[in-house]
């Protein structure tokens, strides 16, 4: 079997577990098995040097790239994908308590809960969102 085989399935295979368990991990060793893959094509050596090929390019791709990823999609996760309901005032259309509610925002059904220790709000009420958990919003009464 050609070289340049054995590290594109090495390269497959990280990538089928990086999506299994996306840690950003395993796409070092992708990274790195298409990269010793690309080499031993056009450089013909040993199974022994490419395997330390593919060990140094996954340990400066975990040292070097893994953190630049890790602070790109941190960033990318701390932006509220709700952030502009935030300061809307919307209408009430179930008692809302901090463990359960809902209200209705652009004709949409949506979750939502005081803040701990605030009095429950009854339906029909005019209430502005303070912020935002997931897919529930957190409400106060105005």
């Amino acid at each position: 079997m050609e070289l340049w085989i054995l590290f594109i399935i090495i390269a497959i295979i990280a990538v089928i577990l990086e999506i299994m368990i996306p840690t950003l991990f395993c796409i070092n060793f992708a990274f790195a098995g298409i990269i010793t893959a690309a080499i031993s094509i056009f450089w013909q050596t040993s199974l022994t040097t490419l395997i330390f090929v593919f060990l140094g390019i996954s340990l400066l791709s975990i040292l070097l790239i893994k953190p630049l990823l890790t602070k790109m999609l941190k960033k990318d996760s701390d932006a509220d994908f709700n952030s502009e309901y935030i300061g809307k005032t919307v209408k009430c259309i179930e008692p809302i308590n901090e463990n359960h509610g809902a209200v209705t925002i652009y004709d949409e059904r949506w979750e939502a809960r005081t803040l701990p220790g605030a009095e429950e709000i009854p339906v029909d009420s005019e209430v502005r969102i303070i912020k935002n958990e997931s897919l529930t919003l957190f409400v106060e009464k105005i």
